[in-house]
């Protein structure tokens, strides 16, 4: 294993029991942007090596303070400088291999750099980049045609963008283009996107601005069986269920009426008489990777139905196979979308996405009132890449390896739920789990977060990225590419379990 003898990696702690993962690649050395003395043909001695990796992170620190956003999003006390990735693995600047369980955001679908989508994009540039959806190429009615094969009846109707807010964007307007109503409901929690128009779709604290936003958006009860009001043993699509108890029989949920409830009462006195549309996503991730009782989006899409709106499916974290057990997420529910919105890992990282819709009903709606356009939407080189994600997918089983990864990591990681107080809930299905931390599992009052963010360094010291969701970032997220195995995923477990000893261990003191 060439890679695994020739670069560094971060030390394991006393509490941690397997060592890393070979990983059978060696990175590129890194070169810093206008840092003298970083060149890979530099000869220099080992300090000397230090003061420049010193150097040129302190170089990055600088020009990232003085021009770009001043809006803190990065994640540690000591930002990362990544260089490289292959695969479920990322390098930093000094040569640190990382394995990555959050994915770029829930984005790297079939694994950073994959060979056959790095080869079809470094071809298709050689050929051509852009000439914009005013002229006709065959990558894009190629991908067009493969993307509508895997949607039902009669999702056949693809709008080609660029990002996941521009996509629910334009969801958006289809919705009230077609109804000529003017009210969307979203659920709490919610993330749809941060551009001006799908802020008031997206009900994520953090993210709301004090500047007027979302006219005709309202949100409704997010029926979140761990952290709601109601929920029991049975309600979720997942390995594991919340350990609250219920005494509902097996065809009756209690929680999912009462929720019921709750959304009919937005639908009275919130809304409306008529309604544009629903958006939900099968599972909400910024939020946490929150699940509803199973038969909860059945029961809502028929209720908007009734008021004469459209319901609209965000894709963007669950699509293209990541829950394993159905390509999409909607299909989890037994519910058919008449619109569908995606990003992320339709492009495994490259600026890509799309709305599908229905050919008569919706998608020409958009022809009575404007020209819809989108300058890189659809571009030669997006549609090449997707292509090649699609057919990676299929050819590498990414969504059965999804479906027997990913329930071995959920049965695995909610062993720690019963081990540590402050292990809430661990909940997910596919490759999409959260594991929600608690100050006890009485109160479930979240974790403070300046205790999730050591936990948060110490798996990064180890090497091991999670992501974090939740209205008070008290969730870890771990969404890896497809391609991880059981020997990753056994890894991340001894990482994270030795985190949270280390953890119980300085509560103690």
């Amino acid at each position: 294993m060439l890679g695994a003898s020739l670069i560094s990696v971060p030390k394991l702690t006393l509490h941690t029991k397997h060592s890393m993962p070979p990983c059978d690649f060696s990175p590129e050395k890194y070169q810093s942007p206008g840092c003298p003395g970083t060149d890979r043909h530099s000869p220099a001695s080992a300090p000397q090596v230090r003061e420049l990796k010193s150097l040129a992170y302190s170089r990055v620190l600088e020009i990232h303070k003085r021009h770009l956003s001043p809006v803190e999003t990065a994640y540690f006390q000591k930002p990362l400088l990544l260089h490289q990735g292959h695969m479920e693995w990322l390098f930093d600047s000094e040569g640190n291999r990382y394995l990555d369980f959050f994915s770029g955001i829930v984005t790297v679908g079939v694994g950073h750099c994959h060979p056959k989508v790095t080869a079809v994009a470094k071809k298709q540039i050689d050929r051509l980049w852009h000439t914009s959806s005013v002229f006709f190429h065959s990558p894009m009615h190629e991908y067009a045609e493969k993307l509508s094969a895997l949607l039902p009846e009669p999702l056949k109707v693809v709008f080609l963008v660029n990002s996941g807010s521009e996509a629910n964007d334009l969801a958006m307007v289809m919705a009230r283009a077609y109804t000529n109503h003017t009210d969307i409901i979203s659920f709490r929690g919610a993330y749809h996107g941060c551009s001006p128009y799908t802020l008031g779709l997206t009900n994520v604290g953090i993210y709301k601005m004090a500047v007027p936003g979302g006219i005709g958006c309202q949100s409704t009860m997010c029926p979140d069986v761990f952290r709601g009001p109601w929920g029991g043993s049975h309600c979720r699509d997942s390995p594991v269920q919340t350990v609250r108890k219920c005494s509902c029989a097996p065809d009756c949920c209690q929680a999912n009426e009462w929720y019921i409830e709750q959304f009919k009462d937005t639908l009275n006195t919130s809304v409306a008489t008529s309604i544009a549309g629903f958006f939900a996503e099968p599972i909400q991730g910024v939020n946490g990777v929150v699940q509803y009782p199973k038969e909860f989006l059945k029961e809502t899409f028929a209720l908007v139905r009734e008021r004469g709106g459209v319901c609209i499916a965000d894709e963007v974290q669950t699509g293209f196979g990541r829950l394993g057990s159905h390509f999409w997420g909607f299909q989890t529910h037994d519910v058919l979308p008449d619109i569908v919105t995606m990003a992320k890992g339709i492009g495994n990282g490259f600026p890509m996405a799309a709305v599908v819709t229905t050919p008569v009903k919706i998608a020409k709606s958009l022809t009575k009132c404007l020209h819809h356009f989108s300058t890189f939407g659809g571009s030669p080189l997006a549609c090449t890449i997707g292509s090649a994600v699609l057919e990676v997918i299929e050819e590498e089983n990414l969504q059965k390896n999804s479906q027997e990864v990913g329930t071995y990591l959920l049965l695995k990681f909610a062993k720690l739920r019963d081990e540590f107080d402050i292990v809430g809930d661990v909940r997910g299905k596919g490759l999409m789990v959260g594991i929600e931390m608690v100050q006890d599992k009485i109160s479930r009052q979240p974790l403070p977060k300046t205790e999730v963010n050591q936990i948060h360094e110490d798996c990064k010291d180890m090497g091991l990225l999670v992501g974090r969701g939740g209205n008070f970032s008290q969730t870890f997220r771990i969404v890896p590419p497809m391609c991880v195995t059981k020997l990753e995923v056994d890894f991340a477990f001894e990482v994270f379990r030795s985190a949270l000893t280390q953890h119980m261990e300085r509560r103690a003191k």
